[in-house]
């Protein structure tokens, strides 16, 4: 089995379609006439797409999955935040981690513009 796509489902799904296609750096989008989904294709052929399809609840609880970023390193994580918020992304929380770890690695909880959370992380906790 190979993973093709990840699906959001959103009440405006040309709008998410840019926010994730600026902050993923993915320039290729493609939103159906109606606005009843879009997707958003990495720059790369043959890796997994986002779609994203319109749904007329808005999101309500915390995802039960979400998807993992990376910044680089640890001093480009703040930066990279700062980017995603400039875009209309909003922080919600930081993990705490044993000072070891925390040392060279941060993973940071960002909600997109609809509320769906995202993992942003810079550095290692391998070391």
């Amino acid at each position: 089995m190979d993973l093709t796509c990840v699906t959001l489902d959103c009440v405006d799904p040309a709008v998410l379609a840019q926010f994730w296609s600026e902050a993923l750096r993915w320039p290729k989008v493609r939103v159906a006439e109606d606005n009843s989904g879009a997707v958003v294709l990495p720059p790369a052929r043959g890796g997994p797409y986002l779609e994203l399809i319109r749904v007329d609840e808005p999101k309500l609880v915390k995802n039960r999955m979400h998807l993992g970023c990376t910044a680089g390193t640890l001093d480009e994580l703040d930066g990279e935040i700062a980017r995603l918020v400039a875009l209309g992304a909003s922080i919600a929380w930081e993990e705490d981690f044993e000072p070891d770890v925390a040392a060279g690695y941060r993973n940071v909880i960002l909600r997109d513009p609809e509320g769906n959370e995202l993992c942003l992380s810079g550095g290692s906790w391998r070391q």
